[in-house]
């Protein structure tokens, strides 16, 4: 509600204000239509969101396509204003880092030029996402009044760390160490083939 100060039964409601304020209703002479109000709240400091991803992988022996059997999220954004809004955000966010840490790669040549282009940049398709397991923790942040935290990059940092160790996991046996992403078939299958020939080297 809009009251007038010292006379709280002249009111109107904010939805009676703006249909006022529409640009076919007649203004005071020098007043243009419409209905804002604008702040800026400049924090004091940055917020971070915090949370947790858990990947499940198996790996091909023969081809080193990785398969992502299971993902979950657990972030803490503090108190969520719009929760379906949020986990369509996550969602978007880990989708990309599935991109980053499975498929996306801009390979160059010995003169530092790009070698790839758009035909063959691989991007996450909705076949190479799971259904991800989202929860939530509300913990507010003292930094703003509302307590909240950004979200966006809780989602897209979280998979190249959590998948590249589920892999690291998966190949344990053969000595293999993950160091660098993506962690494409060609890649994973390189790894395998040299972990194999080293193998042989030492039981030969």
């Amino acid at each position: 509600m809009v009251r007038v100060r010292g006379a709280p039964n002249r009111a109107l409601s904010l939805g009676q204000l703006a249909s006022a304020a529409a640009p076919d209703r007649s203004l005071p002479e020098g007043m243009e239509p419409g209905l804002e109000a604008r702040h800026y709240f400049q924090a004091p400091l940055p917020t971070f969101a915090s949370g947790t991803h858990v990947a499940i992988v198996e790996v091909a022996p023969d081809t080193g396509a990785v398969t992502l059997l299971d993902y979950v999220s657990v972030s803490d954004a503090g108190p969520l204003i719009n929760p379906t809004i949020v986990d369509g955000q996550i969602q978007g966010a880990i989708a990309q880092g599935i991109g980053g840490a499975l498929m996306e790669e801009i390979v160059y040549d010995d003169q530092a030029q790009p070698a790839s282009s758009f035909l063959d940049y691989a991007m996450p398709r909705a076949t190479d996402v799971p259904d991800v397991r989202q929860d939530h923790l509300h913990t507010p942040s003292p930094l703003n009044p509302l307590g909240v935290k950004g979200l966006g990059e809780a989602g897209s940092l979280g998979p190249p760390p959590a998948i590249a160790n589920a892999v690291e996991d998966a190949l344990a046996p053969l000595g293999i160490q993950i160091d660098r992403t993506p962690l494409s078939a060609p890649n994973i299958w390189r790894m395998l083939q040299a972990a194999t020939a080293a193998r042989a080297i030492t039981e030969g």
